[in-house]
């Protein structure tokens, strides 16, 4: 690739003033954590409105900010299907799930699934959470610390540490207040890069607007097709129903957004922050997959060549360098590190979160909440190195090898957390019992698709980690999940049938919670 222009002194100087107000803002919460109610919870003091974006800010990571882009260059907006499904499910359930886990669990999300399944539901779906924050942790580090080597010129690893011990810090001294507060002041830094960003590509190509729509529609870059009923290839039904149940494990069951839930002031605040967070995702999503569909007109109006080797996820950051002048640049790229930071801080917090909670407390259930407070920054600092050890990981080995394994493992055994959650919610007559069937199915199937569908190998010369043939999983690999969750549904309720279980307390299902309601607004 042809060497790439060098960032100007004022770029990095932006850069560097975004990280240390990330610090400033840490510090400046961190008079405020005394206690683990103020600290994993902000008191319950936060607007919604702030929490809307902070949601946001945590939805939206650099992998979006990269990945997204690359698609609308070499593709249509068919990725983009899944976003668009999530306010739909959310419209149905948040008036439901909302005041549900506000009022039945103390923090963990897990909580819910203890009280309605018993121990080992709580330990499965927790498990699950960590393992997958944690790789995503190591991966976003990795992945952003990639990105802005290749642009500023810094080593990646020495990137890596940087944003790492960043993100640490300001977490464990802030608490969620700073996490929060500063995922607001990233969401419009991000909203902001993005629409300058946009503004350039659409305005600085002869003719226009006009003219980048009519390229990209001449070129099938417009559009979310194929509409083939095929389970097979990447289509609309395929992603449609990936993002159902991508919408309900994520706030349903994912700690990142539940805990937010918890620090609005009411519940009718919360639920409006939740609307809020998710009807401004959405525009995000489109924007920057919109940035790459102009990315491809703006190349081909204008005649300029790209270098002849350059991935699809490279070409955004390629115009910025490029194309760009001098403090837009700091400020996009300000930008892409805030995203990345938006929404490590959250992870960090939520698994300090859960650790505490659901592991901490259960083996010191007399430690006091100083303790508890002290035990919290110390699971942020662990977890922060742990992920960069993974990101440190991948810069020596890549993907592959032994971290490839442990996360195929974690795919198989973490299946089916919606099914799980749709089944507590939706059906008073399942028990742990029969749960159990529907978690041994889930990972069965998983592990077999999983294992029978994944190649290993350098590209041109894969194989499959295990061959069976004829019996081999022939579905897009994004429908597994969609189908371990239905199969936990559907073995968890028949084979709740075999077993007489304990009555449920019908407070934690829809038709039980919702009779509660009412009888609580009548009084």
């Amino acid at each position: 690739m042809n060497p790439l222009p060098s960032i100007h002194f004022v770029d990095y100087l932006i850069m560097f003033l975004t990280l240390v107000v990330s610090l400033g803002v840490g510090f400046w919460f961190s008079t405020n954590q005394k206690d683990t109610d103020n600290y994993f919870k902000a008191a319950g003091s936060i607007p919604s409105w702030a929490i809307g974006i902070s949601i946001l800010a945590t939805l939206i990571s650099s992998i979006t900010f990269l990945a997204y882009p690359g698609e609308g260059f070499t593709s249509n907006w068919i990725r983009l299907v899944q976003g668009l499904m999530v306010p739909i499910v959310l419209v149905a359930i948040v008036g439901f799930v909302v005041p549900l886990f506000r009022h039945v669990i103390q923090l963990s999300t897990y909580e819910y699934f203890e009280k309605r399944f018993g121990f080992f539901a709580r330990f499965y779906t927790s498990i699950s959470f960590i393992l997958t924050h944690f790789s995503k942790m190591g991966t976003v580090f990795f992945l952003i610390s990639l990105a802005l080597s290749k642009m500023i010129g810094l080593d990646t690893t020495t990137i890596i540490w940087i944003i790492g011990a960043a993100v640490i810090i300001l977490t464990m001294m802030g608490g969620i207040e700073a996490v929060i507060w500063l995922d607001v002041i990233q969401g419009f830094l991000l909203i902001i890069g993005g629409i300058i960003a946009l503004g350039i590509l659409l305005f600085t190509p002869e003719g226009g607007p006009v003219a980048v729509w009519n390229v990209a529609m001449e070129n099938g870059r417009i559009g979310f097709g194929p509409f083939d009923w095929d389970f097979v290839n990447l289509t609309f039904i395929v992603m449609a129903l990936n993002g159902v149940f991508y919408a309900i494990q994520k706030y349903g069951t994912d700690q990142t957004i539940v805990q937010r839930y918890l620090t609005a002031k009411t519940d009718k605040a919360a639920i409006r922050a939740s609307l809020i967070g998710v009807l401004l995702s959405v525009p995000v999503w489109a924007m920057f997959m919109f940035i790459g569909t102009a990315l491809f007109s703006y190349y081909q109006i204008t005649g300029d060549a790209l270098p002849a080797d350059i991935e699809a996820d490279a070409v955004f950051p390629y115009f910025i360098l490029t194309k760009l002048p001098v403090g837009v640049v700091g400020l996009i790229l300000s930008a892409l590190m805030a995203a990345a930071i938006s929404s490590l801080d959250s992870d960090l917090n939520c698994l300090s979160a859960i650790l505490m909670e659901d592991y901490y407390k259960r083996i010191r259930p007399n430690s006091t909440d100083k303790q508890q407070l002290m035990m919290g920054r110390i699971f942020i600092v662990l977890a922060g190195l742990g992920a960069i050890a993974v990101a440190l990981f991948y810069v020596q080995a890549g993907s592959e090898g032994v971290l490839g394994i442990i996360f195929t493992l974690y795919a198989i055994f973490s299946g089916g957390i919606a099914g799980m959650f749709l089944l507590g919610i939706f059906s008073s007559r399942a028990n742990k019992q029969g749960l159990y069937w529907g978690i041994g199915a889930s990972v069965i199937f998983t592990g077999w698709a999983v294992l029978t569908s994944t190649p290993i190998g350098l590209e041109g010369h894969e194989s499959i980690l295990v061959d069976m043939g004829s019996l081999n999983y022939p579905h897009h690999k994004y429908m597994i999940g969609v189908y371990s969750h239905v199969l936990l549904v559907f073995f968890g309720y028949i084979g709740s049938f075999f077993y007489q279980g304990n009555p449920t307390d019908t407070t934690l299902t829809w038709k039980g919670w919702k009779a509660r309601m009412k009888q609580l607004n009548k009084a």
